[in-house]
């Protein structure tokens, strides 16, 4: 049995005993049903980390104990050892609580080779967030993997649609912080590929736009796997367009740009051409920037852009959390940074940025852009 989100679960304390990654699809229901989710556990995937340092469940770095189910509405049991699985089972019916029946781990300490017709990568978009976001064939694919390597901004949600034995690898990389070299991502998914298995390499948004995904392309086929894609919706667009705001219009511009923010203008690993971009005429769209749209925004109006041009940052697109400011190019950071909004997150440069807050009017391009 899976958790099913109708279960009215809002506001009631979950307990989560053990922290694998095949407990994140779990986690990710859980806290979109606004339940109050606890993880006991002595480790925890990257993911979980990640969010309990945002404030989005609570993380026990303990092993879990009779008093923590006796608190909690709902057990759920989640470990790779089918024996402890059972233990937790157990001593929650003796406790006399709820404990959610999922499908218990497999028991066999041997190394199973699962598909002798030879291994598979698909490369997985799974859009930007929401888990309705995702295409019907990505669904499909992780519907029939046999081991799903996943990125902590994919719908975690589809997990759950994962056959009960499938491995679940967090591969989160937390900008700035903790995180998975992109070498060992590429080698997991080339081991378990030879090894005969079904690999769905799951991530947000597309695998080819800022997602490395040519990179996994071009190990897997280097090493003889077969691998193929399936494109998912970047969030460069459906941020923008969650929040209302169209990213070309007839009126107002004929283009837009999207290009990578992590390195600040000046930096010397940064190729871009500020200047350009600045007089481009088209939307600017900027992936990874939340920590360096203060340099950004000033070198654009430095490089000519008009410091009025209408300005957007939507964080957590897709997600229950989303949320959007409006400014000017020149105010957007100092907005962005007083409203709270953290990463993940799309910045908007350009006419269309007001397009949501003003529906009604017949909105013209700047005269000033680039002056």
């Amino acid at each position: 049995m899976r958790f099913e989100p109708g279960l009215d679960v809002g506001g009631r304390a979950i307990l989560v005993c053990g922290g694998t990654a095949r407990a994140l699809g779990l986690i990710s229901d859980l806290h979109a049903a606004e339940a109050l989710v606890t993880v006991v556990a002595e480790t925890v995937p990257t993911t979980v980390r990640d969010l309990a340092e945002r404030g989005l469940l609570t993380w026990h770095r303990r092993q879990w104990s009779v008093a923590d189910l006796i608190s909690a509405a709902l057990i759920v049991p989640a470990t790779d050892q089918a024996a402890e699985h059972r233990r937790i089972t157990d001593a929650a019916r003796a406790a006399g609580r709820l404990c959610l029946a999922l499908d218990p781990p497999p028991d066999s300490d041997a190394e199973v080779v699962l598909n002798s017709g030879g291994g598979h990568v698909t490369l997985v978009g799974g859009g930007p967030g929401d888990p309705g976001l995702i295409t019907v064939a990505g669904l499909a694919a992780i519907r029939q993997a046999d081991v799903v390597v996943c990125d902590r901004l994919a719908p975690l949600a589809v997990l759950s649609q994962a056959p009960a034995d499938a491995q679940v690898i967090d591969v989160a990389k937390i900008p700035r912080g903790e995180h998975t070299p992109q070498e060992r991502i590429n080698q997991l998914l080339v081991e378990h590929g030879r090894a005969g298995r079904r690999v769905v390499r799951l991530k947000g948004g597309d695998s080819f736009v800022f997602g490395r995904g040519g990179e996994e392309l071009l190990a897997c086929a280097e090493a003889g796997v077969e691998v193929s894609v399936i494109p998912g919706v970047t969030s460069a667009v459906a941020a923008p367009a969650l929040a209302g705001i169209p990213l070309t219009h007839r009126t107002l511009t004929q283009g837009f740009t999207v290009v990578s923010g992590h390195l600040p203008p000046g930096h010397p690993g940064s190729t871009l051409d500020w200047a350009a971009l600045a007089g481009g005429n088209t939307t600017l769209v900027i992936m990874m920037g939340m920590a360096t749209l203060p340099e950004i925004a000033a070198e654009l109006v430095l490089r000519g852009l008009n410091p009025h041009t209408p300005a957007a940052t939507v964080a957590d697109g897709g997600l229950p959390t989303q949320r959007s400011v409006r400014a000017t190019v020149a105010t957007i950071a100092e907005q962005t940074r007083h409203a709270g909004l953290k990463p993940p997150a799309i910045i908007v440069i350009g006419a269309v940025a007001a397009f949501a807050s003003q529906p009604t009017q017949t909105a013209v391009a700047n005269p000033d852009r680039g002056r």
